[in-house]
């Protein structure tokens, strides 16, 4: 049962008295985190308004760094957004000495750095042996557009394995739409549908291609659990041609409605770039008819994944 709330959750600040260019830095900084955990999630302001129970114009302070929320509004946010509290506040991993080390350890690292750190933690402190079928499920990530069901179905058959769409597996355990999970039941039910039904794709295929939701990236436990088990493709395209594929195939969820809809994709795009780029590969779309696009992805595919197969012979 969504919460809501009587009075004014968030302290309003005049503008008068507290100029752009003196506002505090710290609520301007959480105002900003906000913002991009939600772009990460593609939810416009007016859906999060609504999961929470807050109004618009109290998370449009919120977000400018100039209102002053209540803990258990912000504890709210995080609820919704399925997040730590902390990671809203600012998670400072300030809490041991241990932490500090780490901090300085990674700190300045590129992302090629880091990604080696996550991987070797995750095979240190695994619970589970490494998924033998990993390169035997490709799975592809990115926002609607991106020609992951177009392109998805093209490679499964020319592989002879089965395509699933992640969508249409939750809709089968939900009994009803994703969108009516959202709107019947909230975010948190649908994200809980989300890592069942990839539990149940990987449990049931050792080979497949997986489309998945573009949402996907932003809760860390599916996620991880995708990259796991899958070999992971991001289908990346420019804002622009996600937004004409989308029109084209009559579909502007979620922002249907939005006179800002281009800012909202780009923001989303944006708040996930750094999550996509997490994939095994990266593949750009944009500007290719559907024939080229395909024929280089799937000669690109299988050229990483040959590499990568001897080089883990040659770890062996």
């Amino acid at each position: 049962m969504k919460q809501t709330y009587s009075a004014d959750p968030v302290a309003d600040v005049p503008d008068g008295d507290a100029p752009k260019g003196e506002r505090d830095p710290f609520l301007t900084a959480m105002g900003e985190r906000v913002r991009l955990l939600r772009a990460r999630r593609g939810m416009t302001r007016k859906a999060l308004a609504q999961e929470t129970g807050l109004s618009e114009r109290h998370l449009a302070n919120l977000e400018s760094g100039v209102g002053n929320a209540s803990v258990l509004v912000l504890r709210q946010i995080a609820t919704t957004l399925n997040c730590p509290l902390a990671e809203v506040i600012g998670d400072e991993t300030t809490s041991s000495a241990e932490w500090l080390l780490i901090r300085e350890l990674l700190q300045g690292r590129d992302q090629a750095a880091l990604q080696r750190a996550r991987l070797a933690l995750a095979e240190m402190f695994a619970q589970a042996p490494r998924d033998p079928h990993r390169k035997d499920r490709i799975a592809l990530i990115g926002l609607r557009g991106a020609g992951k069901s177009t392109l998805g179905r093209m490679l499964a058959q020319e592989l002879k394995v089965p395509f699933v769409e992640l969508n249409r597996v939750i809709e089968q355990l939900a009994g009803c739409p994703p969108s009516e999970i959202h709107s019947l039941y909230g975010a948190s039910a649908y994200r809980r549908y989300e890592h069942r039904a990839l539990e149940a794709v990987i449990q049931e295929h050792e080979h497949a291609v997986i489309a998945s939701p573009g949402g996907l990236v932003s809760e860390a436990g599916t996620f991880n659990a995708l990259l796991a088990h899958c070999f992971t493709v991001w289908l990346q395209a420019t804002p622009e041609e996600h937004m004409r594929r989308v029109v084209a195939q009559g579909d502007l969820r979620p922002m249907s409605g939005n006179n800002e809809a281009m800012d909202d994709l780009k923001r989303i795009l944006a708040g996930r770039g750094e999550l996509y780029g997490r994939a095994d590969m990266t593949f750009d779309t944009s500007e290719k008819t559907l024939a080229d696009a395909y024929l280089q992805l799937r000669d690109r595919l299988a050229a990483r994944l040959a590499a990568e197969t001897a080089e883990d012979r040659g770890i062996e």
